[in-house]
């Protein structure tokens, strides 16, 4: 948006690395590194998936800048050659990614990158700055919608971090179960329709009067006729005055149940639950039972959870910054981290043991039972044992990586298994299949239903089996071991 060349949104560290790696010729070095997160927001058991198309975009925008534009972070005659290298590369690599809409677990690789090393590094920043936000809000997304059964708005974008987080977000919240955004960008450019009616501020132009209300009603329905026609009745007093003209103006023009394009009024104040009652009495005492209500005033799955707890009549809701922002975890941790130099796994090891990361060229695995449920997901190296046999539906066993007493068969012929990364970019060329907005929705429903109703909970969730192959194991621990006997006797010469 604005021009933005998001393939150098970058920090200049990774430029800095690069030109090391330039000067010391190991820019021709395959590099491989994962997109991964440790550790879901707000006790979830998972996150969801968006914004790897934003991230292949992103990609076929590096090495697109004019040659100057170096000049501007790296200045100097030493940084010359370098600059050239920089202003002709191109990505030249291999990129797997997950679907948008997959249901991803603490560790599973959401997206790999393998390119030659100044390529795949340079992509770290601007990745993470677009797999952070939308999964932020498309996570947070998902929890709001999976607290109630009815459709949920999206509608956030004058409380996003810019116009592009508003445009995105919104684009993430769908995939992740609202019904539909206010953005009008994010609808035109997905081919989706953008929804909204009115403010308090249309309904005031017409003078602070009762009369006024009346009035603001009359014309929003007669310059929408033959739309959805939803009118906000809280604006001086929800039950004395903004519901009766809602009634009185829909009878006025014809409006009842037989008007197929839809009606409903909105309550955006005050007790939610004791006002959806009420209002429900009265528009079904005059005969509008298909009259929806619709709810908004700063709500989140914790409040709708409690208004449909306490039997609230309302038909749909609309959440704004709790979504947009991810309010209560707005800071989402995927990490970008190098497993694998030409031939060797690496790892990185921590004082933090969640921040022991995963070796090696890596592929996950979603296990479905005899029952349709999936079962398990298990990460192994790519060609390695256990891969080779789910790929040829042989008898498995999963182990716990973290519990040797506990491990699960599953009997050739009973289990069926996918992979969850998928190619998106090869020798440079996007060679992803194209899906719509819609398509990535359903998609994430579909797979949200094929997840046990513990596991979908909110609260203390029921933990899903997350696994490794044996020799994904097994290579982590001899990296470990070396590393550890390697520390234990390093010392300085006295």
């Amino acid at each position: 948006m604005n021009g933005l060349n998001t393939a150098y949104c970058s920090d200049k560290y990774q430029y800095t690395m690069g030109k090391s790696y330039y000067d010391c010729g190991k820019q021709q070095q395959i590099a491989i590194f994962n997109l991964f997160y440790r550790q879901a927001p707000e006790h979830n058991n998972w996150a969801v998936v968006s914004g790897t198309s934003e991230v292949i975009d992103m990609v076929q925008r590096l090495g697109t800048a004019e040659p100057e534009f170096y000049d501007r972070f790296l200045p100097g005659d030493e940084y010359a050659e370098f600059r050239k290298y920089l202003s002709t590369m191109r990505f030249t690599g291999d990129i797997y990614a997950m679907r948008e809409g997959e249901i991803v677990f603490p560790n599973q690789p959401i997206i790999t990158v393998v390119a030659p090393l100044i390529e795949a590094q340079v992509l770290e920043t601007p990745m993470l700055c677009i797999m952070n936000h939308q999964m932020a809000v498309a996570t947070k997304a998902s929890r709001v919608c999976r607290a109630t059964d009815k459709p949920v708005s999206e509608f956030g974008s004058r409380r996003a971090h810019g116009p592009w987080a508003a445009t995105y977000g919104a684009k993430a919240a769908i995939i992740a179960g609202c019904a539909s955004s206010s953005n009008i960008i994010t609808g035109a450019m997905n081919g989706v329709p953008s929804t909204g009616t009115m403010a308090h501020s249309f309904i005031t132009s017409y003078g602070s009067t009762v009369e006024g209300e009346h009035a603001a009603f009359t014309d929003y329905i007669a310059t929408h006729m033959g739309e959805n026609l939803i009118l906000l009745i809280d604006t001086y007093d929800t039950l004395r005055c903004g519901v009766l003209n809602a009634i009185r103006t829909f009878k006025e023009n014809g409006i009842d149940d037989n008007y197929a394009p839809g009606y409903g009024i909105r309550l955006d104040s005050g007790d939610l639950a004791y006002l959806s009652c009420k209002v429900r009495e009265i528009l079904d005492a005059h005969g509008l039972t298909k009259c929806r209500i619709f709810a908004t005033n700063s709500l989140d799955e914790y409040l709708i959870s409690d208004l449909e707890r306490q039997g609230a009549r309302i038909d749909c809701y609309g959440v704004g910054d709790a979504i947009a922002t991810s309010k209560d975890a707005p800071c989402f941790g995927n990490v970008y981290k190098l497993v694998q130099i030409d031939d060797e796994p690496v790892l990185k090891r921590s004082e933090d043991k969640i921040k022991l990361i995963n070796p090696g060229f890596q592929v996950t695995w979603r296990i479905t039972g005899p029952d349709g449920l999936y079962d398990v997901d298990v990460t192994c190296l790519r060609g390695d044992t256990l891969d080779t046999a789910i790929q040829n539906g042989e008898t498995i066993t999963v182990r716990d990586e973290f519990d040797a007493y506990k491990s699960k068969t599953f009997r050739s012929g009973e289990y069926s298994a996918r992979p969850l990364q998928h190619a998106v970019i090869k020798d440079g060329e996007v060679c992803k299949v194209e899906h719509t907005l819609l398509e990535k929705k359903a998609y994430y429903e579909s797979t949200l239903a094929s997840f046990s109703p513990a596991e979908r909970r909110l609260i203390n969730p029921h933990y899903y089996k997350v696994d490794i192959s044996d020799d994904l194991y097994d290579t982590k621990m001899r990296i470990l071991d070396t590393l550890t006997e390697e520390i234990r006797n390093f010392h300085l010469d006295a």
